[in-house]
């Protein structure tokens, strides 16, 4: 049987930070923007993604709609972590 999450825990832990408060934060007006200008809707399974992978900036010139299975994934290193997003 699967081990209960503790979320109480992971908010104090990581989520409650101030730094990822920020980065949430960044992240939700990033979508908000893009929803006042049309180009996301509730619902429509997209995701606001920031290109250079960096939550804090929200130029508009870094944004772009994609799709959550594209914005979630990332493909991997020798060593389980991420690959740079521009290198093939």
């Amino acid at each position: 049987m699967a081990k209960k999450r503790n979320y109480k825990k992971e908010y104090a832990n990581y989520q409650g930070k101030p730094e990822q408060i920020k980065k949430r934060a960044s992240r939700n007006k990033a979508r908000a923007e893009m929803a006042k200008a049309g180009k996301v809707h509730k619902g429509d399974g997209k995701d606001v993604d920031h290109k250079n992978g960096n939550a804090l900036d929200d130029s508009p010139s870094n944004l772009k709609v994609v799709s959550k299975k594209a914005n979630r994934s990332y493909p991997r290193n020798k060593n389980a972590g991420k690959k740079h997003k521009n290198a093939k």
